[in-house]
């Protein structure tokens, strides 16, 4: 009778463990909402990306915090903290760059495109924004949709297979060319043969634009 009862408990355990497993299995597999019929809104505020290397210039580019409010408020953060100076982009194409990652700063190379910031991963926030030529799409590490964090991308390019499957959250209105050339920068496969150094990430106030007469 007592090992009746033990093995009888044993089972609800296991039972309870597994029920447990699966919840939190589809809960982290669960696709997400994408935002359909919403046009981008510019922030007040614009990113200035300014490269090491006079080469590569600078590179403006305007957040839509209507789109992706917590990947925008993310990456002004992490701006302002200086986290992004001093990486590289360490992913070059003639489709994208990529950047953020922070081993990219030193360290072990084979590790350079698997680092984000320590602070929490964001939920993907999914829009119908077309993946075009200067859009700013959050990177996420593995499949994972949800595990965006600081890494980002631009776009050189159109590439549909992105629609709808990576977070839009700005675009590029100045510097296009810069960003152009750091693609066309020597590589083996995808990773510059030089590193490709982020000077500084600085938010700024926009422009205001002229009025029309």
């Amino acid at each position: 009778m007592k090992n009746y009862l033990t093995i009888s408990l044993l089972v609800l355990i296991s039972i309870f463990f597994i029920s447990c497993n699966d919840k939190n299995t589809s809960s982290s597999n669960t696709e997400p909402t994408v935002k359909e019929g919403v046009k981008p809104v510019a922030d007040k505020e614009i990113a200035v990306i300014q490269m090491d290397s006079p080469a590569y210039g600078t590179i403006e580019i305007e957040l839509y915090s209507n789109i992706a409010p917590k990947m925008v408020a993310r990456f002004k953060e992490l701006a302002r903290g200086g986290f992004y100076d001093g990486t590289t982009f360490h992913r070059v194409n003639p489709t994208i760059i990529q950047g953020g990652d922070p081993n990219s700063k030193g360290g072990d190379p084979a590790k350079i495109g698997q680092g984000n910031s320590s602070k929490p991963n964001i939920e993907a926030e999914f829009s119908d924004i077309e993946f075009d030529r200067g859009i700013v799409g959050a990177a996420r590490l593995g499949h994972d949709v949800n595990s965006q964090n600081s890494q980002f991308f631009i776009m050189l390019n159109r590439e549909a297979q992105f629609d709808k499957k990576y977070t839009v959250f700005g675009k590029v209105i100045k510097g296009i060319n810069n960003a152009q050339t750091i693609a066309g920068s020597p590589r083996v496969g995808e990773r510059p043969i030089e590193d490709v150094k982020v000077k500084t990430v600085t938010i700024k106030e926009a422009e205001a634009a002229p009025e029309k007469p």
